[in-house]
């Protein structure tokens, strides 16, 4: 043997390219038990924006923005619950998915209209919730003497439902994107770069929004979905297991995922963003008086316009992938008719002789001014 020749040694294996863009790793427990069983941070998200609201609306009460007193502020919250729950999940079943009706299972919930813990509210049902939950509302309360307080006009109720419920709505937002739901567009395709601040989430292999891979891309796929399976499993419960490891840090698991999933816009941060911008724009023009409705209208058409803005980012729902009309989103439209609805009602108000009500930047003790 020449003993100038080294003997061979092996190379180590090439690194992972940088694909750019963030590998979605985020747990949707914020506490888990077991299994299915926890603490999810979109239940915390309606909790958290329902105390919200709460306090913004005592604030409210004593400057006397508002004739609801403030010791009614939990009943006027309870009601409004009430109207979001019932009103966003008969809004997603009607509009959406009205099989739901006529589905009926034998575990809890039972109906299918009930089986809100596996999602589905939409936000335009809950709006009309919201309408009637207003005019409740406005009749005002019965005290221990059988005297009627806090009654009001519906539409100045209809004026603190985005001053209260937009940080709701935003925090909603906030826990679709850790959940991984209502995915945005594809920026990049499966194994392509991305920019810095595009999002992989691994939950799109589950939709009908996964994109076409290439039969290579499809084999890496089916053989990682076959690593985590177990006997009985199916395979949408294998690739279940997947994104636990991938939540878990799993290194080798990442690497192996991240370049068979596309690279989406992060669409659910642009509508959070979206309710931040509303709840800013209802919030200043409710600084001054203003005759019952007005802040709601504004809410209508600002709401409305950045809806009609956001959804050319985000992907409808599974089951509506495919129906658009005239290139637009059934969401897209139904915010159309909010903004107009909005501008219409807002010409009327302005020329009735209606008394401007609140003003949040007066003093208790100073009367409300009209413009």
């Amino acid at each position: 043997m020449n003993p100038t020749l080294s003997q061979p040694t092996l190379s180590a294996p090439p690194p992972t390219p940088d694909l750019g863009g963030w590998l979605h790793d985020l747990s949707p427990y914020l506490v888990r038990v077991s299994g299915d069983f926890g603490i999810r941070w979109y239940g915390v998200s309606y909790i958290a924006g329902f105390i919200i609201g709460y306090y913004l609306l005592r604030a409210l009460a004593k400057r006397r923005f508002t004739p609801i007193p403030p010791e009614r502020a939990i009943d006027a919250v309870l009601i409004l619950v009430l109207g979001v729950i019932v009103g966003g999940r008969l809004g997603y079943v009607l509009l959406y998915q009205p099989g739901l009706l006529t589905e009926f299972t034998s575990s809890a919930p039972w109906w299918g209209l009930l089986a809100i813990n596996n999602g589905g509210m939409a936000s335009h049902g809950a709006i009309v919730g919201l309408i009637l939950a207003s005019w409740r509302i406005s009749r005002g309360f019965k005290d221990v003497e059988g005297t009627i307080e806090g009654r009001c006009p519906p539409m100045h109720v209809m004026d603190l439902l985005p001053m209260l419920g937009m940080v709701g709505y935003a925090l909603g937002r906030l826990a679709n994107f850790v959940n991984g739901e209502l995915l945005g567009r594809i920026v990049s395709a499966p194994g392509e770069h991305a920019p810095w601040w595009a999002v992989r989430f691994p939950q799109e292999v589950l939709t009908d929004h996964a994109p076409e891979l290439t039969g290579v891309q499809r084999a890496k796929l089916d053989l990682l979905i076959a690593d985590h399976a177990l006997p009985g499993d199916s395979e949408g419960q294998a690739y279940e297991r997947v994104i636990e490891s991938v939540i878990s840090g799993a290194t080798g698991v990442r690497e192996r995922l991240e370049p068979l999933l596309a690279a989406r816009h992060p669409s659910q941060l642009y509508q959070s963003l979206e309710g931040l911008i509303v709840l800013a724009l209802v919030w200043i023009v409710a600084a001054k008086a203003r005759k019952p409705g007005v802040i709601g209208c504004t809410f209508l058409i600002s709401y409305g316009v950045l809806r009609i803005a956001t959804e050319f980012w985000r992907l409808p729902d599974d089951h509506l992938k495919h129906q658009l009309i005239m290139g637009f989103s059934r969401g897209q439209w139904l915010s159309a008719v909010m903004a107009l609805a909005g501008v219409v009602i807002l010409v009327w108000i302005m020329r009735s002789d209606a008394t401007a009500m609140g003003g949040w930047r007066k003093r208790a003790s100073e009367p409300a001014q009209d413009d």
